[in-house]
């Protein structure tokens, strides 16, 4: 199992290209299930979550080729709307797949969702959502068996749900009649599923109010070639890390109005922030200012750079606290930022953080995607030497980025 080796470092500079958004890219593949045809998607992150997604796609009937960062999905043969437990377990975003069975097959069996170790993830506003479209749904030996012609109604969510807006999107293209969502999701990752699924032609649109009305179509164009939006977290993620270890970063291939709540808050905190097209400069030379956050749907916080956001604030001049209003026991990572030397107390979602002068290295252990991150950036700022185990979280949510550390002075050495 890989691990890394992380040494202090005094400061960061240079420039860094971000990748395409993780979050955004798995429900597009999926969606090239929904009609048969040939879908080139660009800008993919090579993770294992993505080359996870084209194992599953193989699985339905699918061909995946991937050149680069290019991944060329034929779904001409897909025959099997089954998604297996042993796969679905590994990443809860092959839930994704539920709409897109429903809406090219009229039937599906997939697998109660698996992913990171942290808090249930409840998967009925999908299956209520499905059942008001008319699916027959029974649960059975872990399994959601679907089955039924669809048609359009009104879906409300009682929360905004990025997951179940996503599913819905995908099993209404094609229903008969109008679907509307209520509470819809808001975010980017959501307009970008939008933006392919009218590329395929489907009619949807998005009103000022937010919420997304989809009127059925009979019939989808088979071939697209579509450009993966920039990942706002891991952009977010690099943005932190400079507050952290000081120095002068450039970020390439990003979309700013993504990250407008970020930029804020970092420079509440006193960072130095310049914006220009599709890049952000970030500029930071003294200790952290304690900021107080709070998680939200978006436009708010994201609960994904919480904590990243955490890490940073560990350090921080004076006391703040963190509350995660949006999956309220995400905070694993807390017990691992206090052996690298972290003052924090947790009373429920809130987290309390009395920032110190300095962290120190320590051998600590990856518990997510993201709590991995906030220990990465924390061992940078760290006085000696880090050892992050269990790295294959990281790998789930970020290209390459002992590499992309590097070329900015960061040292982070993979070691098997």
């Amino acid at each position: 199992m890989d691990k890394f080796i992380i040494k202090s470092t005094e400061s960061l500079n240079g420039e860094v290209s971000i990748g395409g958004a993780k979050n955004a890219v798995l429900p597009l593949m999926t969606a090239c299930i929904i009609n048969p045809g040939t879908y080139t998607i660009n800008n993919v992150p090579l993770l294992r979550d993505t080359l996870t997604m084209a194992k599953l796609l193989e699985m339905v009937g699918a061909k995946v080729t991937i050149k680069g960062n290019t991944f060329k999905i034929n779904t001409k043969n897909c025959n099997t709307p089954y998604a297996p437990y042993d796969l679905v377990k590994t990443m809860r975003a092959s839930f994704y797949v539920l709409g897109p069975f429903m809406s090219r097959f009229n039937k599906a069996q997939v697998s109660l969702p698996g992913g990171c170790a942290w808090g249930p993830r409840p998967v009925d506003f999908h299956i209520k959502a499905l059942e008001k479209m008319g699916a027959k749904i029974e649960l059975a030996g872990g399994y959601i068996n679907a089955s039924g012609q669809l048609k359009g109604a009104d879906i409300i969510f009682d929360k905004s749900s990025v997951g179940a807006t996503g599913n819905v999107l995908m099993a209404a293209v094609k229903a008969k009649g109008v679907t509307r969502i209520l509470n819809a999701a808001m975010e980017p990752e959501i307009d970008c599923l939008i933006d392919f699924l009218n590329l395929m032609g489907a009619d949807i649109k998005r009103n000022q109010d937010g919420s997304v009305i989809i009127i059925g179509v009979s019939s989808l164009n088979d071939k697209v070639e579509f450009d993966v939006i920039p990942d706002r977290i891991e952009a977010g993620t690099f943005m932190i890390a400079v507050a952290m270890c000081k120095g002068n970063v450039t970020l390439k291939n990003v979309e700013p109005k993504h990250l407008s709540i970020v930029t804020n808050k970092l420079i509440e905190a006193g960072a130095c922030i310049d914006i220009e097209n599709n890049q952000i400069n970030i500029k930071m030379d003294r200790r952290p200012n304690s900021i107080d956050m709070t998680t939200s749907i978006y436009p708010g916080f994201p609960t994904d750079l919480q904590a990243q956001w955490m890490a940073l604030m560990t350090i921080a001049n004076g006391s703040s606290s963190v509350t995660d209003t949006i999956y309220t026991d995400r905070f694993t990572h807390i017990a691992e930022l206090e052996r690298l030397g972290a003052n924090i107390h947790l009373d429920n979602n809130v987290a309390h953080i009395n920032g110190v002068n300095q962290l120190y290295g320590a051998p600590v252990m990856s518990t997510d995607i993201r709590a991995s991150a906030s220990l990465v950036i924390a061992g940078l700022a760290a006085d000696s030497k880090t050892e992050i185990s269990r790295i294959y979280h990281i790998d789930r949510g970020y290209e390459n980025i002992e590499q992309k550390f590097d070329q900015i002075g960061g040292s982070i050495v993979r070691k098997k």
